[in-house]
């Protein structure tokens, strides 16, 4: 049977799906990751471990499916984090996980020279490829390489090449579809931006060596990837202008199908571009499941949420936010979390967090509207967070638009569609 594979490399873990030529689920695997670790104050993660991560997800499908009638991969990864390596593909550098913060004034250099909100953030692959170059300065030639990219490579033994929607990160520019000049006024040394394609064309085969290794057909194609979010917004069914996706995961992104590119500096919302003539104008605020995870277990959610009820208002107004600093819908590196007054009981302070990240999406999608003139028709949810029925009413109660049910919650799928051609 043929059969497509979706990888998602996260922060927490690597997902994958395999699905038929009809769109069906074959088999599913997971495997978590070591979590990220402080390293001279950087945030930093081993690539080798999210390789092994694969493996284990590629050992556990085999074991359901047989995967000799594999045709392609697709890859999907964390926007923004990123490694600078050789070219035989071996780091020269740690990873930058997509959160770690670098210093304000090379980003404000940054921000001179292009008013394109990714590449001048302060959680930018760019940002981070320049500090490395200049923190580690590889001798020769090396590439700058995204969590998605890596992975990628470990399959063709070859780095290099990346997609419209990682490649934004780096500076790429999706509307005239190339690097632009401002780039080269950036001292990066002998550094190698990537060759980028649209998400899901065909990029390369396997190696040779890694499918006898991994026992997967030669004629195994790789397409090329995309981010984790934009692979859960294709999962979810969503594609037509004006139906939006929610993901929420460790942040709370948002993601509107237009047919045109917006930018705005002032509220961190930037364009993806889908194809030719479909765009997904959004951004990615800090709150989310980090704040939750910082201040309940896995055990408390569960339990507190049953206490909840979601139609009652706490008439608290928080800004959950996990540490200082605010990305989207406005950008601010001073912006400092409001949770506060604590109420008596968890399970009503866990409401009030519910509530103001349920406001933060509100004011997402009413900032979408207003400049893309585009009303938001329907609302689907994705990640971790979706999976809360208190939660999902609670935000349905507040951001007020209507929410259908998405068709898939898991990246990986996205990805696989995108390894089917599916786009």
């Amino acid at each position: 049977m043929d059969s497509f594979l979706g990888l998602d490399i996260g922060t927490s873990g690597v997902r994958a799906i395999l699905i038929s030529d009809t769109d069906q689920i074959l088999a599913s695997s997971n495997t978590a990751l070591p979590g990220s670790f402080s390293q001279e104050g950087r945030l930093s993660q081993q690539p080798e471990d999210w390789w092994q991560a694969v493996l284990d997800c590629l050992q556990q499908l085999s074991s359901q499916q047989d995967l000799a009638g594999l045709q392609a991969i697709a890859i999907d990864g964390t926007s923004g984090t990123t490694l600078l390596t050789d070219p035989q593909n071996k780091p020269v550098s740690p990873v930058l996980m997509y959160n770690d913060v670098r210093p304000a004034e090379l980003v404000k250099e940054l921000c001179r020279k292009t008013s394109t909100v990714p590449a001048c953030s302060r959680t930018s692959a760019l940002a981070k490829a320049v500090w490395l170059f200049q923190n580690y300065t590889p001798a020769g030639k090396y590439f700058i390489q995204q969590q998605a990219d890596w992975v990628l490579s470990q399959f063709t033994d070859s780095p290099g090449i990346s997609d419209w929607n990682n490649g934004l990160n780096l500076g790429f520019d999706p509307e005239t579809l190339t690097w632009p000049d401002w780039l080269t006024e950036i001292d990066i040394g002998k550094g190698a931006f990537p060759r980028i394609s649209p998400p899901g064309k065909p990029v390369a085969y396997i190696s040779p060596r890694i499918a006898r290794q991994l026992g997967l057909p030669e004629s195994t194609r790789l397409h090329a990837g995309t981010t984790d979010s934009i692979a859960a917004f294709l999962a979810s069914g969503a594609g037509q202008p004006g139906e939006a996706v929610t993901s929420l995961g460790s942040t709370l992104v948002l993601k509107l199908c237009t047919q045109k590119s917006i930018h705005s500096n002032t509220h961190g919302i930037y364009s993806h571009r889908l194809d030719q003539q479909r765009w997904l104008a959004g951004g990615a605020s800090n709150t989310g499941g980090a704040v939750l995870k910082a201040n309940f277990t896995l055990d408390e959610l569960l339990s507190l949420s049953e206490q909840i009820n979601p139609d009652r208002r706490t008439g608290l107004n928080y800004y959950p936010l996990p540490s200082k600093g605010e990305r989207f819908p406005f950008p601010d590196p001073e912006k400092l979390p409001v949770m506060y007054p604590v109420p008596d009981t968890r399970s009503e302070y866990l409401q009030a967090i519910f509530e103001g990240i349920a406001r933060i999406e509100k004011q997402g999608y009413d900032l979408l509207e207003e400049l893309t003139n585009e009303p938001v028709l329907s609302v689907r949810s994705s990640g971790s967070g979706a999976h809360n029925p208190v939660w999902s009413r609670i935000r349905q109660r507040i951001v007020d638009r209507p929410f259908l049910q998405a068709k898939q919650k898991q990246a990986a799928y996205g990805s696989a569609l995108l390894a089917a051609g599916r786009l």
